[in-house]
């Protein structure tokens, strides 16, 4: 049984992790989001990233509380 991944649309070719995790509503506000990421609590693409400023592009996906988001930015 796989893991369901929620789509999140980004305006832009890129996006923060940080960003991303208010804009797909895995965290209520940026303090959240970097005490979870200090704490090793966040996955890119399968690893632990500790970095809040991470550039996400396309297909990158985040993990965080058992839930997975996959970043679709418009097309070039």
């Amino acid at each position: 049984m796989s893991i369901p991944v929620d789509d999140v649309p980004i305006r832009d070719s890129m996006i923060r992790l940080g960003q991303l995790l208010k804009l797909a509503n895995l965290v209520e506000d940026g303090v959240e989001a970097a005490e979870l990421i200090k704490n090793g609590l966040v996955k890119v693409n399968g690893e632990i990233d500790d970095r809040r400023g991470r550039q996400l592009h396309n297909d990158d996906t985040v993990t965080v509380n058992g839930q997975t988001v996959r970043v679709v930015a418009p097309e070039a």
